[in-house]
């Protein structure tokens, strides 16, 4: 049960290693990286490739551990007591499973995304290192110790809007996703746009990779956004003419790149400059 990339998702040696490493050892895969570098993607197309079910659990805020593994629905239970409902009296009717207990269910080896872990609280993840590491969790609503029937392949990312305790990182096999450089992009730009003519293609990343490197810049574009753009640049004749001509100072359509007002001005201001050099 090996990854190595799908036709979807361009995966390089590091990454293609650190997963199979991660599936290898049976311990949770950490992916960091810039948001828009393919982190959530990665468990999607592992579960493709792998011909497998993927079970996403996407994490807020206000997330809680416990509701990975089970809730017990008391206010329904209230309810149907007061309705006269014969079902009351099985408070197993009452457990909502959560996605820890799904893929601790599944017949075939899951892939298990745990998406944005560090949105939660700072126990969150320890909360989670006990059904982590022995795979079985205890209901006691129920009196009942649910087991993996095999260990699920795990896949957690984050931001890096916080740090993850030291006892859970333990735990993990840790990648960090680094943004491709301007060949592995015109690979993951030719997945995705694979009719793109050449010299629209080497203008847009010249701009695109410039961006990046502004300073004052707020929020960089990242690679999804480049797609974005450039999907607009092939269905408008006008604005691929307008990026190829070099005397002009405008990106066109830079809302699908740039994502707020900081940023825009910044760019508008920098082309005002340009245009009073050259005048």
């Amino acid at each position: 049960m090996l990854f190595s990339g799908s036709k979807n998702y361009v995966a390089n040696d590091e990454l293609k290693l650190a997963v199979n490493a991660a599936i290898t050892l049976e311990r949770p895969l950490l992916i960091k990286g810039e948001p828009g570098t393919g982190k959530t993607m990665l468990a999607e197309e592992l579960a493709t490739a792998l011909d497998t079910e993927l079970i996403q659990w996407h994490v807020k805020s206000t997330t809680k551990a416990q509701q990975g593994l089970y809730e017990y629905d008391a206010v329904s239970r209230l309810r149907d007591s007061q309705l006269g409902d014969e079902k009351v009296h099985d408070i197993g009717n009452y457990i909502v499973k959560g996605k820890l207990w799904e893929a601790f269910e599944a017949n075939k080896r899951p892939v298990l995304l745990i998406d944005e872990i560090d949105k939660a609280d700072i126990e969150f993840p320890n909360d989670l290192l006990l059904e982590l590491d022995k795979m079985s969790f205890y209901v006691y609503e129920t009196q009942q110790e649910v087991f993996a029937k095999q260990r699920p392949i795990i896949i957690i990312t984050s931001n890096n809007e916080k740090e993850l305790p030291d006892a859970f990182l333990r735990r993990c096999f840790f990648h960090y996703i680094k943004f491709p450089t301007k060949s592995e992009m015109a690979h993951i730009i030719d997945v995705h746009h694979p009719n793109i003519k050449q010299d629209l293609l080497t203008e847009a990343l010249e701009i695109f990779f410039d961006l990046r490197e502004l300073n004052g810049l707020k929020k960089k574009p990242s690679t999804s956004e480049l797609i974005d753009w450039l999907k607009l640049l092939i269905a408008d004749d006008i604005s691929q003419k307008a990026l190829l001509d070099k005397t002009s100072d405008v990106i066109p359509l830079f809302g699908a790149l740039l994502k707020n007002e900081q940023d825009t001005s910044l760019l508008e201001k920098l082309a005002f400059m340009s245009r009073r050099r050259n005048s």
